[in-house]
């Protein structure tokens, strides 16, 4: 590497991913792998949803993601000691040698994404290795933080991209023409496969290849936030240094990016659109919801636009007022991120016009299920709030130059699914 202008020690560094041994379900001890399989924490935010996983094997991951006891200290002791027993009684079994992981999402749609996990050094922002988008909510981090301290575990990888095509991704491609060491099919109906990466030369040649990029966060800030956290907590060098995380080139695999809407606890409809009237254009909406989504598609394209359900129809916001975004929108970011939707509707709507708290679980919801969102809000009464999804090319602009979205501005696809290959501090 040519140093010209720095020390060894001030040498920037780039992507840094070493192996690791994966701790993995043994397939005899389990009922079937896609049954012990789960979204990430952070998907499984319905009741029925974390009791569906719970119920399809009484070793589903969810049990260390999402433990559920009355207390947070209960529910982190719950989950290090279920780890703890799957270790001792064979459940779990940590693979042999230190490895990376091939892993491949397929799905009957034609969707296609290989990436390769390891464990990443962790970097500071101000290092530009690893490129945040979105704010965290501090309570997520901490309890993110609290689960990891007490499994003294990374329970399931991050979701990284970066822009290479070159030989990791070959290397990557190759890997996957030989028989996986693991192969399953979930319920969505993604197949799922994985294999370990050993050989010395080809190691080496993925890390070579990835010391030349840089990444960006495309699912799990929070996770991120809470390896940042953990590693200032011990001294280095430590286990903590590194963190799980799956990285894909999207030069070679595109991810798909979807919006994250929002549900209003406690706002009737009416009432939300009350308190909009004046500041948005608003046209109710007699049809589908495949229909009412391609209304939003065609109103974001020219500017601001959300679509709001939880009555018998959907309504349609567009066009607000320029005097409440110079009022509510803070003028001092890029004009990117003054006219994202996630932006607007955080600035103007929630803080200015119905006076809800962003990070106020009992008033907000964060859903990634599109429908699963309608349906709730028109069950308990809520205001559902469906956005436009964020082009990918923005979001990695906006990174580049510092600039973090609002939370849970977007949601990049598919996610690795927890469960497949774990990652135990002790080993």
């Amino acid at each position: 590497m040519n140093t010209a202008g720095h020390s060894e020690a001030t040498a920037p560094r780039g992507l840094e991913l070493t192996p690791f041994r994966g701790l993995r379900y043994d397939p005899d001890r389990v009922g079937s792998l896609a049954a012990v399989t789960s979204p990430p924490y952070d998907v499984v935010v319905r009741p029925d949803g974390l009791h569906h996983l719970q119920d399809a094997d009484p070793h589903n991951i969810v049990r260390l993601i999402l433990p559920q006891a009355v207390t947070p200290t209960a529910r982190n002791d719950q989950a290090a000691d279920t780890l703890r027993h799957w270790l001792a009684e064979g459940i779990l079994t940590a693979d042999p040698e230190p490895a990376l992981y091939v892993y491949e999402q397929r799905h009957a749609d034609g969707m296609i994404q290989r990436g390769v996990i390891g464990t990443l050094r962790v970097s500071d922002p101000a290092e530009g290795v690893v490129l945040p988008h979105e704010d965290v909510m501090p309570h997520v981090v901490a309890d993110r933080a609290a689960l990891m301290r007490a499994t003294h575990a990374n329970l399931e990888p991050l979701l990284l991209t970066y822009r290479g095509d070159g030989t990791a991704a070959e290397i990557v491609d190759r890997t996957a023409e030989r028989p996986p060491l693991l192969s399953t099919t979930t319920e969505d109906g993604y197949s799922h496969r994985l294999w370990s990466l050993t050989d010395p030369a080809d190691l080496a040649a993925v890390q070579r290849d990835l010391a030349g990029h840089q990444a960006l966060i495309a699912d799990g800030h929070h996770r991120w936030a809470t390896y940042l956290r953990l590693r200032a907590e011990h001294p280095s060098p430590s286990p903590w240094d590194h963190g799980l995380v799956l990285l894909v080139d999207t030069a070679r695999y595109p991810l798909r990016v979807r919006a994250i809407h929002r549900l209003l606890h406690g706002l009737p409809v009416a009432d939300a659109l009350a308190a909009v009237d004046g500041l948005f254009r608003v046209r109710r909406l007699d049809v589908p919801l495949p229909e009412a989504l391609d209304a939003l598609a065609d109103a974001a394209c020219a500017g601001n636009a959300f679509l709001l359900a939880g009555d018998d129809a959907f309504h349609l916001l567009d066009r607000p007022d320029p005097e409440l975004l110079a009022r509510t929108v803070p003028q001092d970011r890029p004009e990117a991120w003054r006219t994202l939707d996630a932006t607007v509707l955080h600035a103007a709507l929630l803080d200015h016009v119905w006076h809800i708290p962003e990070d106020d679980p009992a008033r907000i919801a964060y859903i990634h299920d599109t429908a699963a969102t309608v349906r709730k809000a028109r069950r308990d009464g809520g205001t559902a709030v469906l956005l436009h999804p964020v082009r990918e090319e923005v979001v990695r602009d906006l990174a580049r130059q510092g600039v973090t979205m609002p939370r849970k501005s977007t949601s990049f696809g598919p996610k690795p699914a927890s469960g497949l290959v774990l990652r135990a501090l002790d080993l």
